[in-house]
């Protein structure tokens, strides 16, 4: 008993922040939820940034967990450089993986085009226009006139032009170049 009198104040904090988190993350969800819909955005998109956003939140609310039970901020955050020390040089080569992320975050957000749409991508050396097949967290998947599919990093759609074509009237019809 005298467990929980001596740490009352911290069993109190802990209560208010799991609250906090529990509430935080209902509002993401309907937030995100309200804006795909007017968006038009397709229910795995969505699923993805809700994830993405809830574990920025439960990271977060484990750094405050351990700050509300005594551990020195100092502390944590030796501990944390020291962490991201490691995992910054074991994923230098996987940056990339990183960027798709970033790029797929940022295409959910500013929905530049969905699937269905026919794009164009100005590359110099390997121009491809195709229709946009599915959109994840990673690449997109896109269907070129000569029936190849090809998969493009998210990340590319930030380094080359795209060019939003029309869709065709129907959906066997063919597109031209």
């Amino acid at each position: 008993m005298n467990f929980f009198n001596y740490y009352l104040k911290e069993e109190i904090s802990t209560g208010v922040l799991l609250l906090f988190v529990f509430i935080a993350r209902t509002i993401v969800y309907k937030v995100v939820q309200k804006y795909a819909k007017t968006s038009q955005i397709i229910e795995r998109r969505t699923n993805l940034v809700i994830k993405y956003i809830n574990i920025l939140i439960t990271i977060l609310a484990l750094i405050t967990l351990i700050l509300i039970w005594g551990v020195k901020a100092e502390d944590i955050f030796i501990t944390l450089s020291s962490v991201a020390t490691v995992i910054g040089v074991a994923m230098f080569a996987q940056w990339s993986i990183l960027s798709n992320i970033t790029s797929g975050i940022i295409l959910y957000f500013s929905f530049p085009f969905k699937i269905g749409d026919i794009i164009l991508i100005h590359d110099k050396d390997f121009p491809e226009e195709g229709e946009i097949e599915d959109i994840g967290a990673f690449h997109v998947t896109m269907k070129t006139n000569t029936g190849e599919t090809v998969i493009y990093p998210n990340n590319l759609f930030f380094q080359k032009g795209i060019s939003v074509i029309k869709k065709p009237l129907h959906n066997d019809e063919e597109f031209t170049d």
